[in-house]
């Protein structure tokens, strides 16, 4: 005698079979694209679904500057950031350090702003939102072409019309774009705002989700099954803050907290990690100094060392993961939380380390684009790890989220210092936990957990 089975379904087995990956699903609301030509010529091109057609095609026009030019004034702009902010030190009339002012470097000791003198701080983010501006439209779409200054006039109108778009900077030239800024008439205000806070829209990073690629994309094919308990891994150099003088044990204990948790703090233990085919983690966060080392007549190449101080690049990572193909379960979202990591520096190795990660599967990157301070770096990375680790949001979401968080509250700016290098949709997954016995119907027919 047939028996009708009743069927509960615990999970979607065909849901990777009847929709398309994240990124081919959905496209940024703007991309903007940097293409170098033959002749050191630059072309540019904006298109997405948030940019003014015109005539049914995408916006493109060969810029004025040279790639080195661009190049440089990125270069010119991360150093402004270190010079004006990080290192800024009060100073009394007589041009010594001023007594009673607190903290010699207050920007690069304290992360609330918010005691600082509104004047002081509103001077020091008005010139870095004048070196922002300057970068885009002063170096980048300079000169006295019509057609560059109507291209121009189209971005600006397209990241100007309103905030919270998904940006795509698509470029083999490494320019900190959320550090770039818009010009105070392209973003009217309906009310003036006093203080540094009137300025902080202006930035890229405030006002939206923004993303590099260009030359490294994660791959779009071979995505594996998300896990029950996610892999996190804590590469660090021990004798960073060893003194406990930031939050980076609450962030190592962020990410132990319902996670397997793998730690590293050497070298060789890292490169054995990366030599293994199943190696399978969806968070690598790294803590630890970054350098540029020279390399001959080639250019200086970006290193991380860890506790044992033993160069890790990204000839390191390519040499261990070239051989692993599409099939690898390497696929994780990597925090660089170390200096220079999120962007080569003038005259730096172009193959950065956040591209051979790209290469070798990892999904994202984020990472700072300046000499950061430790003190402020710990707190970014907790309040970055705490929300992606929930799985309830994208890392673009989350990177803009915190950089208005520490702007918009705390008056600091320095979250619009990391980047993100891909990654802008990339989510922290969870399967569910399977069905236990006690789940169960209890009826009197039998049952299939499909």
């Amino acid at each position: 005698m047939s028996t009708e089975l009743r069927v509960r379904i615990v999970q979607d087995p065909s849901e990777g079979f009847t929709r398309l990956p994240d990124e081919l699903a959905q496209g940024p609301d703007i991309t903007v694209s940097l293409d170098v030509l033959a002749g050191d010529r630059i072309r540019a091109r904006l298109y997405g679904p948030a940019v003014p057609s015109l005539y049914g095609t995408e916006h493109r026009v060969d810029l004025s500057v040279r790639p080195a030019e661009v190049r440089s004034a990125a270069a010119r702009l991360c150093g402004r950031w270190k010079e004006l902010l990080v290192d800024f030190q009060p100073l009394a009339a007589d041009g010594r350090p001023a007594a009673g002012s607190g903290p010699d470097r207050p920007y690069a000791s304290l992360v609330d702003l918010r005691d600082r003198p509104t004047g002081e701080l509103y001077d020091i983010v008005d010139e870095l939102a004048l070196a922002g501006s300057e970068l885009l439209f002063g170096t980048l779409l300079g000169g006295t072409d019509p057609r560059v200054e109507r291209f121009g006039t189209y971005l600006a109108d397209a990241l100007a019309a309103r905030e919270g778009l998904r940006i795509r900077f698509d470029s083999e030239l490494h320019v900190p774009w959320p550090m770039v800024c818009l010009r105070p008439e392209d973003v009217p205000l309906t009310r003036p705002i006093a203080g540094p806070a009137g300025l902080f829209p202006l930035f890229l990073g405030h006002r939206h989700q923004i993303e590099q690629t260009g030359g490294a994309y994660p791959w779009l094919g071979g995505r594996h099954e998300a896990p029950v308990v996610p892999t996190v891994s804590l590469n660090h150099d021990t004798r960073v803050d060893r003194k406990g003088r930031t939050r980076a044990a609450e962030v190592a204990a962020v990410l132990a907290k319902d996670t397997c948790f793998v730690e590293r703090t050497t070298r060789a233990e890292l490169v054995r990690a990366l030599a293994d085919g199943g190696l399978c983690e969806q968070v690598m966060y790294f803590w630890c100094h970054g350098h540029f080392v020279p390399n001959g007549s080639q250019p200086a190449v970006l290193a991380l060392k860890l506790t044992d101080g033993t160069a890790i690049d990204a000839h390191t990572v390519r040499e261990r993961r070239r051989s692993f193909g599409d099939g690898s379960p390497f696929q994780p979202f990597v925090v660089l939380n170390a200096c220079h990591a999120g962007v080569p520096a003038a005259g730096g190795d172009p193959a950065f380390l956040g591209s051979a990660l790209i290469h070798a599967g990892a999904r994202g990157v984020l990472g700072p684009q300046i000499e950061m301070p430790q003190v402020f770096a710990a707190e970014y990375a907790l309040e970055f790890l705490t929300r992606y680790l929930r799985g309830a949001e994208t890392a673009g979401e989350i990177a803009h989220a915190v950089a208005r968080h520490f702007a918009d509250e705390l008056r600091n700016p320095l979250g619009f210092a990391y980047a993100l290098h891909c990654g802008m949709d990339t989510r922290l997954e969870r399967a569910l936990a399977p069905a236990v016995e006690g789940d169960r119907d209890t009826g009197t027919g039998q049952e299939l957990a499909v």
